[in-house]
């Protein structure tokens, strides 16, 4: 395999004087650079040059707009915008919310230290995160899932610590993922084909997973292939990056711990649920960890353990633990199955399957006369922020069959379907599905890398019923759909049902995420709907945070918070254009497209934070 060589600053400033001359034209530039791999682009701009490339590919969207002239008028303005600092080195890999320093004042019990804790207003930093010198852009999917660049995630600690079980290893100036885990050191493709064996995976039954203590992630990295799509997560913990590294191989992934809240995911979302040795106690505290897990499955779905106590009879010489420990650990998992209706259906190799019961009413009598604590919250969609508690969620009304994916990607979900969501009626649902075409049509011929492979990770700020992600769906990509906590309607549970992944999220917070781990984001009404909810020089300042030098940002808003936002970018190292909306100028609604210019942390920074 070819090591990538890192690309020289003369390299850097050629791309940069395209993006200045025009967008179109740069995404033509890095299209073509991309393709070549990480090799110097000097050429390559100088070739364009000479050739004159043409960069007319938008002729329906006028670039001068005609809507009372505010497009016109922003791209001349004279007053210069706050020019934002870079922070020093040491934030590179600066997460607020998943912070250590503030982490390690939390109380360690029920791993209360290792969830959420964002900064107060004051501790905010409002510098720009810098990427690490000889940063550069991750190879493309299906390459990325085996390679991922050093100088990206500088950390060898999982190389050492994880040597023998097929982990990661360190080759030159990259890593490199065999596919191996804790569990499935022989590789993730012979594990999930023995998971298979008991579940439909390969029909589409299963198509959403979530994958608790995921490591490296490289069960969902595998999953791909089978057209499965894993939420998966993992602290920040010890063993540095292991989120960081899922999410540069192009893996969805997220910070998160099981503790005292509940996950940031509706109820009866996941088709599976997944557990491979993640060191959670899960017949600890009245079963607390499997009810939320019970949350989120839907029925019908499958949750998935190996490694201890599975199997223990025989394995618990080489797990090196007392016979008894694991006995008792197992019983606990076996009794708080059994008052969730969960059926066992196998048991062998370490491994173990149930299922959720689908005869939800059967089920509830036989709990109700079993003196079962049922929640008492009304909504068991309202997770954000919410504590757990040791009761079990109450099925709601199956409302008809989930598709197999991809059909259920376009199918009125259940919740549609049965009015669960007011104001979306089955007829809405295709409109919306309709516009989003409109729109995702118009936005590839704005950015011709949009469907090229160029973007892998791409994260809708503000995704409603999830009607872009389903308009641009594609092998090479995928979408973290975010539901804003402060939205109208709880829709997060209409994406699933999709067979898209998403997650709650306020955007007064940082997101659970590494700095650089998204190639492209989207916001649509992002901003009207948070104004006057928090400062949006924080949310702008969080988007840079978690976009790649050269990631690119489709904002669509209307047109007066669109030039606050492209003045504050001014000053933010981004190149921005303002576009009309594609029905034309007389649409207040506009678009503004932005790159993210390349800069890497300077060590003599003057930044003062």
């Amino acid at each position: 395999m070819a090591k990538p060589s890192l690309a020289d600053s003369r390299t850097r400033r050629s791309v940069q004087i395209f993006i200045v001359a025009g967008l179109c034209c740069f995404f033509y530039i890095l299209g073509s650079w991309q393709q070549t791999g990480f090799g110097k682009g000097d050429g390559l701009a100088l070739e364009i040059t000479k050739k004159g490339v043409e960069c007319d590919i938008v002729p329906r969207l006028n670039f001068d707009s005609h809507h009372g002239g505010e497009v016109s008028k922003i791209d001349g303005v004279d007053s210069k915008p706050k020019v934002f600092k870079p922070c020093k080195a040491r934030y590179t890999d600066y997460t607020p919310c998943h912070d250590q320093k503030r982490a390690m004042t939390f109380s360690r019990d029920n791993m209360i230290y290792r969830e959420r804790h964002c900064p107060r207003e004051d501790e905010k930093l409002h510098c720009l995160i810098p990427a690490p010198k000889g940063y550069v852009t991750p190879f493309p999917w299906p390459k990325s899932r085996d390679y991922v660049p050093y100088a990206n995630a500088p950390y060898k600690s999982l190389t050492v610590e994880k040597a023998i079980q097929n982990w990661i290893q360190y080759e030159g100036n990259v890593f490199r993922f065999p596919g191996g885990g804790t569990q499935f050191p022989q590789g993730a493709d012979k594990y999930i084909d023995q998971i298979a064996s008991v579940i439909p995976i390969e029909n589409g039954t299963v198509r959403t997973a979530l994958d608790t203590g995921c490591g490296v992630a490289s069960l969902g990295a595998y999953l791909w292939s089978r057209n499965v799509i894993a939420m998966s997560f993992a602290p920040r913990d010890s063993h540095e990056a292991q989120v960081q590294f899922a999410l540069e191989r192009g893996v969805p992934a997220v910070i998160g711990v099981f503790g005292t809240i509940k996950l940031p995911y509706p109820s009866a979302a996941f088709d599976m649920a997944h557990c491979s040795r993640c060191l959670i106690p899960w017949g600890a505290n009245g079963g607390i960890y499997m009810m939320e897990v019970d949350r989120v499955l839907r029925p019908g779905g499958y949750w998935v353990l190996s490694g201890p106590p599975i199997h223990w009879k025989v394995h618990y010489k080489a797990w090196q633990r007392p016979k008894e420990d694991l006995e008792e650990e197992q019983r606990k998992i076996e009794e708080v199955a059994k008052l969730l209706c969960w059926e066992k259906k196998t048991e062998a190799h370490e491994i173990a399957v149930w299922q959720k019961t689908v005869d939800t009413k059967t089920c509830r009598s036989r709990q109700e006369d079993d003196g079962v604590k049922f929640c008492e919250s009304k909504d068991a969609d309202d997770a954000w922020n919410k504590k757990m508690e040791a009761c079990v969620t109450p099925n709601g009304k199956v409302h008809g069959d989930l598709k197999p994916f991809p059909q259920r990607l376009y199918a009125v979900p259940p919740k549609i379907a049965s009015g669960s969501v007011p104001g979306i009626s089955p007829e809405t649902y295709q409109d919306d599905n309709k516009k989003w075409k409109k729109h995702v049509t118009a936005y590839k011929k704005i950015n011709k890398l949009l469907d090229s492979g160029r973007y892998r990770n791409i994260m809708d700020m503000n995704a409603g019923l999830g009607s872009f992600a389903a308009a641009i769906q594609s092998p090479k990509l995928w979408v973290m759909n975010v539901v804003p906590t402060i939205a109208d309607k709880h829709t997060l549970g209409v994406i699933y049902q999709r067979g898209l992944i998403g997650i709650y999220h306020d955007w007064c917070e940082a997101f659970s995420t590494y700095p650089r781990t998204y190639d492209l984001i989207h916001s649509n009404g992002l901003f009207s709907q948070y104004k006057d909810k928090c400062n949006i020089e924080d949310i702008l300042l969080e988007m840079d945070r978690i976009l790649r030098p050269e990631g690119a940002v489709i904002f669509r808003d209307e047109v007066d918070i669109l030039i606050k936002v492209k003045k504050i970018v001014g000053g933010m190292r981004w190149d921005t254009k303002l576009v009309d909306h594609e029905d034309g100028p007389l649409v207040p609604e506009k678009i503004l497209i932005a790159v993210k210019q390349y800069w890497v942390a300077d060590t003599n920074t003057t930044s003062t934070q």
